[in-house]
């Protein structure tokens, strides 16, 4: 069975207070699985069989994301859903017959599975679910942005809204932002590149190219911290370190691998390494573990001096989705994304060109 091990995420008087004299407590660090007391378990297990029977009932395909939930990944697999990245939850549902999509992750996540299909009803785990990237380039903002500089070719992230993706000449996944961006480079382009900064910064490392950055960061990725990250290392010096390339250029500098969510769990399958230093969203912890049973697993510290929380590497917004939620939004149907159809159109585009881009290109990742 692999192993999590969780940095302490609690304050020292939260941890004194929880001990009871009546039983010791788990030794800090190992991993452990909530435990549903046998009632709760019963109640789960009827919520599941609700669910799955409205997914059949509603012509209804579940796509989630590796940072969510581990029961709601669980549960896609297990009705013939899929788990993956943004763009391969919008793809999955593309191909698959049924006639709704539901997408359980962030709102973003809702908007290209509904770009990427038009004629299918694309409904939100959870309608308030957001992102900090998305949020932090407002599409106003950004088009003024563009409008000043004509001469770039725009490449944006897909953590980002619809509006703004219809503004780009390319979208991109972290998976094949290098690519996309080496490729216009050769041509001589000037890239203009958002929101992610940190994302940004890394592919203008590696390819060379001249890209002005818009100054957004993701909530989870920016708090990394590469001096903790080094002596973690040194405690650990049989572990390899895993990146997300969102992170601060400290953290990414540290890394055995950098790559995307799908790059990661393979580095975790793959490589001979017995443990993993993981930064990135914990949820993906989840899919690590059946790609490498047995393999250790620690969460690369992400709290600062006197922070009551060591590692706190969980999106807010993903962990909105739940078993709950999902019940709920299938019960009333009332989360259901709907996007201009001038913006969608505009948008396919930018998505559909990085789409055939990537079809094209030998499959390292």
């Amino acid at each position: 069975m692999a192993v999590i091990v969780p940095l302490n995420c609690f304050a020292p008087s939260t941890r004194a207070a929880s001990r009871s004299s009546a039983s010791a407590p788990p030794k800090p660090g190992k991993f452990m699985e909530p435990a549903l007391p046998f009632a709760a378990l019963t109640d789960r297990t009827a919520q599941i069989d609700r669910i799955k029977r409205m997914l059949v009932e509603q012509d209804a395909v579940l796509v989630a994301h590796y940072y969510t939930d581990g029961a709601l990944q669980t549960l896609a697999d297990e009705t013939g859903g899929h788990v993956a990245d943004s763009l391969e939850m919008a793809r999955f549902g593309h191909a698959h017959p049924a006639r709704t999509l539901v997408v359980a992750g962030v709102r973003f996540m809702g908007e290209t599975a509904k770009i990427l299909n038009p004629e299918k009803r694309v409904l939100l785990v959870e309608k308030d679910a957001t992102c900090s990237l998305d949020d932090a380039c407002p599409p106003e903002a950004f088009g003024a942005f563009c409008d000043a500089h004509p001469d770039r070719t725009v490449v944006v992230y897909a953590n980002t809204s619809a509006a703004v993706k219809a503004r780009a000449d390319w979208v991109v996944t972290s998976a094949i932002a290098v690519k996309v961006v080496e490729h216009l480079h050769r041509q001589g382009k000037k890239i203009l590149w958002a929101p992610d900064k940190h994302l940004g910064s890394y592919v203008q490392r590696v390819t060379g190219a001249d890209m002005l950055l818009w100054q957004g960061s993701c909530v989870v990725h920016e708090r990394f911290k590469a001096e903790l990250l080094a002596d973690m290392k040194q405690r650990h010096p049989a572990a390899a370190v895993l990146v997300h390339p969102e992170a601060p250029a400290g953290v990414v500098s540290l890394a055995d691998v950098v790559g995307s969510t799908t790059t990661l769990i393979r580095a975790a399958r793959e490589l001979p390494h017995a443990e993993f230093i993981v930064a990135t969203d914990n949820g993906i912890f989840h899919k690590m573990r059946e790609a490498a049973p047995g393999k250790v697993f620690i969460e690369a510290p992400s709290g600062g001096v006197g922070a009551t929380c060591a590692s706190c590497a969980h999106c807010p917004w993903m962990a909105m989705n739940s078993l709950d939620a999902l019940e709920r939004v299938l019960s009333r149907g009332d989360s259901e994304v709907v996007i201009d159809e001038t913006v969608r159109r505009r948008a396919v585009v930018p998505i559909q060109r990085m789409l055939d881009f990537a079809a094209a290109q030998p499959r390292t990742y």
